[in-house]
């Protein structure tokens, strides 16, 4: 994944890695979402890099466990259904997606999340 991302083009990026000494491809480099920082080591470096829309939701999939993975492949067929909606809001956040992302993946109303998680 990390070699397919367009913001390791970026001037600022290319130089960031020569001055690291590190190459993209290295096992070390990770690309986390930014609702994923806190995974990063307080000792690592860290760059804030310029993802589009598309490769940020790359990432994110990339990422993600494979509980989540297909939770959020159900939110996104969701947007065209309804059949069984609190059951999967609830498989959702019982399966640690975070409630931001059920909002963005489902097109709910955050008050439904809410709703949902109290039934």
């Amino acid at each position: 994944l990390i070699g397919e991302l367009e913001c390791l083009e970026t001037p600022a990026v290319r130089a960031w890695f020569t001055a690291q000494g590190v190459s993209p491809a290295s096992p070390a480099v990770r690309v986390v979402p930014p609702e994923q920082t806190g995974l990063i080591p307080e000792e690592a470096e860290r760059l804030p890099v310029p993802l589009s829309e598309e490769e940020l939701e790359r990432v994110r999939r990339a990422t993600a466990t494979d509980r989540v993975a297909g939770i959020e492949e159900e939110l996104l067929a969701f947007r065209d259904s309804e059949d069984n909606r609190d059951g999967l809001l609830r498989r959702a956040l019982a399966a640690g997606v975070p409630a931001h992302r059920i909002v963005e993946l489902s097109g709910v109303d955050p008050t439904t999340l809410s709703s949902a998680s109290r039934d």
